[in-house]
This record gives structure tokens, sequence and C-alpha cells, in this order.
């Protein structure tokens, strides 16, 4: 760990976000990868990774955004700590709300009746892809934002939970590329098609993740905002996306397990590594 630690370090913030997103990009092809050994999967185990993906973006949107986002805040606005990361996680949320309105988009266990955003006649293929894309953007921008805080000297703790968030967030993408792959397939998609879609999915975090660690190298006093506003565009997917994909069937308390397994784990893992 302290090898890696080291050398993340030694390579620089926008090569170090640059390689842990590329780390959570495999993941989600590494998970839809299964497609092409297996054409669906239990509904009560894809619920219980639904709701572990959720746990996990909730405990980081905390303890590896928001708490760091008002740690700093302390430094930078004394007589308003809590300011930068109430507007930073608002204009979070805002912004994944106005994507959410205008991007076409189909949640996965929804019907092509309930797409949202625009209306357009894409194929569902195409819907689909885009809502996993819509998730990814703030998981990409959380990684980013964190070695870009780590190099500007914010905290030495931020490198090792910068890796600890980039190793949560591959945790959950696992389930999200087998989200995206299998539900193409059995709807007749071809295997190799359906792994391209499952992995193309994740593709923004990388750039979100550079674009992330650059915008907090250059403009510094951004910093806290800019970790409560990954942490608000987060919490807006899991609650908007992510929770009511776990409530459309009889396994809501599976889902539900799965969701506090996937907090502890990240907290654990935030705690211990951070």
């Amino acid at each position: 760990m302290k090898q890696l630690e080291q050398f993340l370090t030694e390579i620089g913030p926008v090569w170090a976000a640059l390689i842990a997103t590329t780390f959570t990009w495999l993941v989600t092809a590494a998970g839809a990868s299964l497609v092409f050994f297996f054409k669906t999967i239990k509904r009560s185990v894809f619920d219980a990774m639904l709701g572990f993906t959720g746990g996990v973006m909730v405990a980081a949107s905390f303890w590896s955004l928001l708490a760091p986002s008002i740690e700093y805040s302390e430094k930078l606005y004394p007589d308003f700590p809590w300011m930068p990361a109430a507007v930073g996680f608002l204009a979070g949320a805002l912004f994944i709300f106005s994507l959410d309105k205008f991007m076409p988009h189909l949640h996965i266990n929804f019907g092509e009746d309930e797409s949202e955003g625009m209306k357009t006649k894409w194929h569902k293929t195409t819907l689909l892809l885009l809502a996993i894309t819509l998730h990814n953007i703030p998981e990409g921008l959380a990684v980013g934002v964190l070695f870009g805080a780590a190099s500007i000297g914010v905290g030495e703790h931020l490198i090792p939970a910068a890796i600890a968030l980039a190793f949560g967030i591959g945790l959950q993408n696992f389930p999200e590329g087998m989200a995206v792959a299998m539900p193409l397939r059995r709807h007749g998609v071809s295997r190799a098609k359906s792994f391209w879609y499952g992995q193309l999915s994740a593709i923004v975090e990388p750039v979100a993740g550079v674009l992330g660690a650059v915008a907090v190298i250059y403009m510094q006093p951004v910093l806290p905002f800019a970790l409560a506003f990954a942490a608000g565009a987060m919490i807006y997917v899991v609650v908007e996306e992510v929770i009511p994909e776990t409530q459309r069937d009889k396994f809501t308390d599976v889902a539900v397990l799965g969701f506090i397994g996937g907090f502890v784990v990240m907290m654990v893992l935030d705690v211990a590594l951070g």
C-alpha cells in the first residue's frame, strides 16, 4: 500500500487520477464480461448488487468528499466553514438534475415507456447506456478531485483516501457493468455487443477524473466546493436512480441489505486507508 501511495504521489495528480479511473473503468468491463458466460442473473442477486452500489456511493459521499470539504473550508473560509459544502452539494445535485431532465435515458429495471429526459426515438440500448454514463460522471469526478486536492497539500491522508475511493467505486462498478450487459443480452443483443455497451458506460470516468484533478490544481479556492459538488451529484444519483431500481419487485429487503453492506465496506476502506 505504501509503495502504491508513493508511486501515485510521484507521478502527479493528473496521471494518478487517470490511472485510478482507468482501473474503475476496467472493473466495469470485467463485470460486463460475465455476459460471455451467463445470459441472465437472478433478480435477487442483481438487486443486492445495485443496493451495494448505492451504499458505497453514499458512504463515499460523506467520508471521502463532504468531510474533507468541511475540513478544508475551516481554513479557507473560517467565518463560514459550512458554506462551500452546502453550496457545492446543492450545485452537484442540480447539475445531475439538469442532465437528468435533458439527456434521454432509461433506468435498468424500467420499461421502455418510462424513459426520462427529452423525448426521442433512440433505441433502448442507447438509453440504457446513457443512464449508466450519467451515473458514472460524478464517480470519476470525485476520484480526480481527491487526487488534485492531495497534490496541493491539503492533507497527506487524501492520497490513501483517493485510493480507497477508487477501490470502492471499482467494487460497485463490477455489478454496474453487469447491469448494462445482462439486460441487453436478455433482449437479444449479441454477447459481443452487450459487453461493448457494458464497458462503454464507464469510459466517461477517466475523462471526468482528469478534468476534476486539473480543475482543483489550477483553481485551489474551489476545492471544497468541488469535493461537495461530487458528493451532491452522487447522492442525487443514488436517490433518483439506484434506489428506485431496487424497489420494483419482491427483493427489496435484499437490496437494503446490499446497501448496508456497501456502506460498511466503503466506510471501512475510507477510515482504514484514509
